[in-house]
């Protein structure tokens, strides 16, 4: 695997390395011994998908309270996402900065996005399914998220008018 950092502490992208040979290709896309030797959260306690039937559909922005926070590695596995992480630690440098890159089927790259960072994303092609490895099982109540369009960010994404829940649509105003 290929690990490169991003401009956010703790945000890495992990490319594949393909071993290719007549028949196809063979790549890891998980190693605990080298996530660790990156000083990246190398637990894996849930894994899940998500399935999108529509072009722009927005899941975020999401994390998880203290002291259920959940680092995750997340791909693409049918269709392309647009992939952001906006770091939500207050003694970070990079404090309401986020970090967007495009994951899909075709790329095979993965995001991992460290505890103290929320996670969005928005499909950018139909039926659209996406794969998390977590570090955390998910708990309810220690849900919570911030607006994806949330001027305390200014997240650029790559549509105004997306579909997203309800509850994604109504967080208050981030106070930072």
């Amino acid at each position: 695997m290929i690990f490169t950092p991003t401009h956010i502490p703790g945000v890495w992208i992990v490319d594949v390395e393909p071993r290719e040979d007549p028949r196809g290709f063979f790549a890891r896309t998980w190693c605990r011994d080298e996530f660790a030797r990156h000083g990246l959260d190398a637990r894996l306690v849930q894994c899940n998908i998500s399935f999108n039937r529509s072009r722009h559909t927005l899941r975020g922005m999401h994390y998880q309270a203290p002291p259920h926070e959940e680092p995750k590695l997340v791909r693409c596995t049918r269709g392309r996402i647009w992939d952001v992480a906006l770091d939500l630690r207050r003694d970070s440098p990079t404090y309401c900065r986020w970090v967007a890159i495009e994951l899909s089927a075709e790329n095979r790259r993965a995001l991992f996005i460290p505890t103290g960072c929320a996670h969005g994303f928005l499909t950018l092609e139909d039926n659209s399914e996406v794969f998390y490895q977590m570090g955390e099982a998910y708990r309810p109540e220690a849900a919570r998220g911030v607006r994806w369009n949330d001027p305390a960010f200014g997240i650029k994404w790559p549509t105004e008018l997306p579909f997203l829940s309800e509850k994604d649509a109504s967080y208050p105003d981030f106070a930072p």
